[in-house]
């Protein structure tokens, strides 16, 4: 107890430099807790994000054909998949690019053709942002940039060019006319801009095809849990030989390591802001061993034994690491609850710091893991200690009798 209260003493602004140096290296402790913890937070919520579009866009598994480009006998395959415990939904689906064209602009989305029915089904698009999802007739469905881009809206016609065009000598496809029923609106930038959807037939009519599919669509009730999604997906794999079954992590599993990679190495970058905060701790400390040699000398003539000396600079180190962790906490906590607010006022200074077309979404999502604090306050007091260590063993070797006559 005399120690840590000795260590507060020491504390006490005195005008002098190491008060100037303890108030830096709380500061900067502090900068170093909320940065990790605001970028943790942060790529956390960016990968909760895109893995919840992927869930509700894509599919959960994906059945393409081994060998070829078409799955014959679709409707056998549905069924099959249908009867396993815990799928929800299967869509046949043929998924290829095309180019359409309205007055002069010219978009090439990849088209998505389901069954009239499956469309709202098998992607949770919400409900529409204009119009109708209806898939009857000669109608196609677009994504909200991509409606915007080619300057179309409900009611428009587009001309569509069939891929088999460049693809074929032989055969020539004629662009066709499609007019637009609906547009959705998914949050998504990518999904917006890059997708548009059609009836099955018509789509099979575009490629020149009669009958099959490309894939098969599987979505699950429990594509995020590991334990109850294993035995669907090796059901799904022993469906049948000539097919070949995809997680959805395995689809996107770039995009989910990309994510991963850059979260971690990110936080260790910023960490490295927390460790030049605490080289700060140590100087403080051992200009306060030098402005405090005679009191050493006083203490160590009183009876104090070295631990002692040793545990009032740790404990004044742990002290200003403590000051630093609560105010970086506060600081995290206060910049995460009004992070959509600030980057709305620096974008009215110019300073595009969140633009949707680079990162898809509209807004900044977050979300804290408790174990990323307990992570950032651990590495914290884990080198506070270390850096407080030199400077106790130095106070700690002091003569007291030449401490004295300091």
């Amino acid at each position: 107890m005399a120690s840590l209260f000795l260590a507060l003493k020491y504390l006490k602004p005195k005008r002098s430099v190491a008060s100037v140096i303890t108030v830096v290296s709380v500061l900067g402790v502090m900068l170093g807790i909320a940065a990790v913890i605001i970028v943790r937070s942060v790529m956390t919520g960016f990968g909760d994000t895109w893995e919840q579009k992927i869930l509700d866009f894509k599919p959960h598994i994906l059945l393409s054909p081994r060998s070829g480009h078409v799955i014959r006998g679709e409707q056998a395959l549905a069924e099959a998949a249908r009867r396993i415990p815990g799928v929800t939904c299967v869509t046949p689906t043929i998924a290829t690019r095309i180019m359409l064209e309205h007055r002069g602009q010219v978009l090439a989305p990849v088209i998505i053709g389901v069954g009239h029915d499956d469309f709202t089904k098998s992607f949770n698009v919400g409900e529409p942002y204009a119009g109708s999802f209806d898939l009857e007739g000669d109608s196609i469905v677009m994504g909200r940039v991509a409606a915007r881009n080619l300057g179309v809206w409900v009611g428009d016609e587009v001309t569509v060019y069939s891929p088999k065009t460049l693809a074929s000598r032989d055969e020539v496809y004629l662009p066709i006319k499609w007019r637009v029923t609906g547009i959705f609106s998914f949050g998504q930038h990518d999904y917006d801009s890059g997708y548009v959807v059609a009836s099955l037939p018509n789509v099979r009519d575009l490629l020149g095809m009669e009958k099959g599919v490309f894939a098969v669509h599987v979505k699950t009730d429990c594509p995020t849990d590991e334990k109850r999604f294993a035995p669907v997906f090796e059901a799904c794999s022993r469906l049948r030989g000539d097919v070949e079954a995809q997680s959805w992590k395995m689809v996107d599993r770039e995009l989910f390591s990309a994510l991963a990679v850059e979260k971690n190495m990110t936080a260790v970058l910023l960490l490295l802001i927390s460790l030049v905060a605490l080289f700060c701790v140590m100087n403080t400390l051992l200009v306060l061993t030098v402005q405090k040699t005679p009191e050493i000398g006083l203490l160590k003539s009183l009876g104090f034994s070295r631990p002692q000396i040793m545990g009032v600079f740790v404990a004044h180190g742990l002290v200003q690491c403590t000051l630093g962790v609560v105010l970086g906490l506060a600081a995290s906590w206060a910049v995460l609850s009004n992070l959509q607010r600030i980057v709305e006022m620096l974008a009215r200074f110019g300073v595009s710091v969140f633009p949707e077309s680079v990162y898809g979404l509209p807004e900044i999502p977050h979300r804290i893991i408790p174990s990323d604090i307990a992570w950032a306050v651990a590495f914290v007091y884990f080198f506070g200690v270390l850096a407080s260590l030199l400077p106790a063993f130095a106070a700690a070797a002091k003569d007291p009798v030449k401490a004295l006559n300091e």
